[in-house]
Order: structure tokens, then sequence, then C-alpha cells
């Protein structure tokens, strides 16, 4: 029987934006934990899979919001499993208000890993038992379409990875990518705009000291940019990403 797990929320203070609403990076952290929490009901969690030096990493994804959540807004968020291949899975997900309007959703394909070989290993048969499978997508957009890589762009920055960028899978989390693009949008495009959708491909690994360069190129001027994330340490590409933006409501 397929199970659509549900987890409860509340937007505290240090999760709101200058514009007194849940960062979108607030919205990315619950839904990992969303994900996370979702092993608890089938007996695992995210710690005792590390310590067998397993977990889950993201190969592609997609969140979009027509609104985000205001300082002590309850919030629950619902995730299930669409799809199984041997070694990865499609999570879906939508995020629900108070009065139980939907105001975002999202949709990832991930990857069961060895963390300390560094390669994939099959999806557990308990996993795929348990979780069932719910062939329902939570919003209509292929995790899979294609993303340009950018030579260069109109905006340029460099990061050094730093120890705090590194998670339990011993790599650069995808939030701190996500972080990195929005954070070089202009100043303009947020005061009078949100995030309305944001897509990313994740195609190498970034570790601690790593020296990366970020493009960023305006598609549609304050509506769409496409981003890059470019390893000088390895000399590969680790993320190619589009966010989209619309007005202020």
């Amino acid at each position: 029987m397929a199970i659509i797990f549900e987890s409860k929320y509340e937007i505290n203070f240090y999760d709101l934006s200058q514009y007194e609403e849940a960062t979108p990076m607030t919205m990315l952290r619950l839904l990992q934990e969303t994900a996370g929490d979702h092993h608890l009901p089938i007996g695992e969690n995210v710690i005792e899979l590390y310590r067998k030096n397993l977990g889950w990493v993201l190969l592609a994804g997609v969140m979009q919001f027509d609104r985000y959540p205001r300082y002590k807004e309850k919030i629950r968020i619902q995730t299930w499993l669409s799809q199984y291949k041997s070694i990865r899975g499609i999570r879906e997900n939508l995020v629900l208000d108070e009065r139980g309007e939907i105001i975002g959703r999202a949709k990832g394909l991930w990857l069961f890993f060895d963390v300390e070989k560094r390669h994939p290993e099959p999806i557990p048969d308990k996993f795929k038992q348990q979780w069932g499978l719910y062939p329902q997508s939570s919003i209509d957009f292929d995790v899979n379409t294609p993303i340009p890589v950018l030579e260069d762009g109109e905006i340029m920055d460099v990061i050094k990875v730093k120890k705090f960028d590194i998670d339990a899978n011993k790599h650069v989390n995808n939030l701190r990518y996500f972080q990195w693009l929005i954070e070089v949008v202009p100043d303009k495009v947020w005061k009078d705009n949100f995030l309305y959708q944001i897509q990313g491909k994740f195609l190498h690994e970034a570790n601690y000291g790593d020296q990366l360069l970020i493009y960023t190129k305006i598609v549609k001027m304050n509506k769409e940019y496409l981003h890059t994330v470019f390893d000088l340490t390895t000399n590969k590409v680790c993320v190619t990403a589009r966010t989209v933006w619309k007005p202020c409501k």
C-alpha cells in the first residue's frame, strides 16, 4: 500500500528573509527534512543509514512556489515516491497552508549511494515495499529537462568551499549550491519579485577547499536566469540551473 508521508512545520523568525517570508532556502531545507523523516515509519533514519555508509544524493530537481509562508504560519509537507528504478527514485512533494491550499510543489530524482565507496547502490527492497509507489505527479515537470552549460555570463562569482558547506555525504550539499546561485541574482530582482521556480541538475561533486566559479546569464530580464557552477579545482561542471522569477503580489 502506498504511503503518503506528511510533516508539519511552523515558520519561525530565523526562517524569514528581509521581506518577512520564508526564504527559498528554508523551504528547500524543510523539503529535505521531510524526505529524511519519511524513513522513520519504516524503522529507519538517515543517521543510521550514514553509519552504514549509505545515503541519498540529489541528481536533479525542481521546486516551485506560488507564495512563501510567513511568520508563525503553519504548513504541511506531503511526500511520496512516484517511480523507482534499481538505484534511483522520483520523490514528489506538496506544500500546503493552514487552509489546505497548495502553495508549493517539488520533485527530485534521488540516487541511493555508498558514501565511502562513492558509487550507487541498489535501493533496499524494504524501502520499496514499505514506502510503496504512488504514480501521481506533484508538478507537471520533467526533472531531466536539459539545462545549458554556460561558458560565460553577465554575472560571475567565485566561491571557496568551506567546512560548513560539506554535509554528511562528504560533499557540498545541494542546498548550498542553490543558495549560491540565487544570491548572485541582482538586488533589484529580489526587491520586486520572488523566486517562483528553480530547477537544478547535479553533475559532479565539489569538496572542501575547492574553488568554484559561478556563471549567471540573463535569459529574460528580471524573469529568468541560467546558472552554471564550475569547479576550478577539478575542471568539472558541478551544477547547471535555471531560476524563474515572478512579480511580488
